[in-house]
């Protein structure tokens, strides 16, 4: 900041005030909520003055913080009290963004995206709908954002659901892009539909009379993450095969009902990754909940989820703390 004089004549970099404050930038602010109910889906809403649609949100008011505007119009919006203290992601949204028309003169804006958290469904019933502005919510799958909001929108959105995802703080956007991406911004994690896995978790070995459709793993890391691979053309994610690296100590965890067969999983601890065996997959490290956020298993999900903690348990493991999934060197790593 320059040094400040009420002296115009006054040599070096000294400004007066009104010189100081015409050369600052002038920028919009915004703040909108990110919210997915238990399967993952991102609440969007339908307004009745474009087609796109949007996170719910709006601008900043004069003298007001983002934190209060995100509140203020999750409460005007969507009929919701709540607090939102936690940043997902900062934008800034350039002044020639294409879509404002020239006669309003923007000048760009910065954009706050809060994390509203995940609503189970009595949350979702008490969503109350002004008389106008908006005329619906759904809960998209987060690869049909793409197609369902304006582009920038889309990446921003998929971006905060990253960073809330990673664990690793807020991310700074420009334009919607992360500045600097974790390695799910990098393979575009989420950009595909995910597969549904709906079918009930049912623990221990899958019965004789019962035809296996696929078997995969739960393959720890001795910091108790887990193995999850990436296909880089498409951003799916999935669970690898159990014999997909050295392994000890498996045994049978449980398994979910398909319709053509049983998905059965194993657990076991890794002592090693090989090099790279497949370059159409990266190889991640993510704890089990960062798995079960990127998958579709549906309401049974969080009994996987608890089961393989207990593996992780038998396995004499820690429990991981969320921080941003990492990938696996191409040469393989060994503990």
């Amino acid at each position: 900041m320059p040094q400040l004089t009420d002296d115009p004549g006054r040599p070096g970099t000294w400004m007066t005030p009104q010189e100081y404050g015409a050369s600052r930038a002038t920028l919009w602010t915004a703040a909108v909520v990110l919210v997915t109910d238990p399967d993952g889906r991102v609440l969007v809403q339908s307004v009745d003055y474009r087609a796109d649609r949007l996170l719910p949100g709006g601008a900043v008011d004069a003298g007001e913080s983002p934190a209060a505007a995100a509140a203020r119009e999750m409460r005007e919006e969507l009929g919701v009290e709540g607090h939102y203290p936690h940043g997902l992601a900062v934008d800034w949204i350039p002044a020639d963004t294409p879509g404002f028309p020239p006669e309003m003169g923007f000048p760009g804006e910065i954009l706050h995206v809060y994390d509203g958290g995940t609503w189970a469904s009595e949350r979702i019933r008490s969503v109350r709908l002004p008389a106008q502005e908006v005329t619906g919510i759904d809960f998209a799958e987060p690869a049909d954002l793409t197609t369902l909001m304006e582009p920038a929108d889309a990446r921003r959105a998929l971006s905060a659901l990253r960073a809330r995802i990673a664990g690793g703080g807020p991310a700074l956007l420009e334009a919607g892009r992360p500045t600097t991406p974790t390695a799910l911004d990098r393979l575009g994690v989420l950009r595909t539909r995910r597969t549904p896995q709906h079918g009930a978790w049912i623990p221990g070995p899958v019965p004789a009379h019962l035809p296996v459709r696929e078997r995969s793993g739960w393959l720890f890391a001795p910091d108790g993450r887990v193995l999850l691979l990436v296909a880089r053309a498409t951003g799916a994610v999935r669970l690898p095969p159990p014999t997909a690296e050295p392994a000890v100590a498996a045994f049978a965890l449980g398994y979910r009902y398909a319709e053509r067969g049983a998905l059965a999983r194993t657990a076991a601890r890794l002592t090693a990754a090989g090099p790279t065996a497949d370059p159409a997959y990266a190889r991640l490290l993510a704890t089990p909940e960062q798995v079960r956020e990127l998958s579709d298993w549906g309401a049974a999900g969080h009994h996987e989820l608890a089961a393989v903690h207990a593996a992780r348990a038998r396995l004499s493991l820690p429990a991981p703390p969320r921080t941003p999934p990492t990938e696996l060197p191409e040469h393989g790593i060994r503990w």
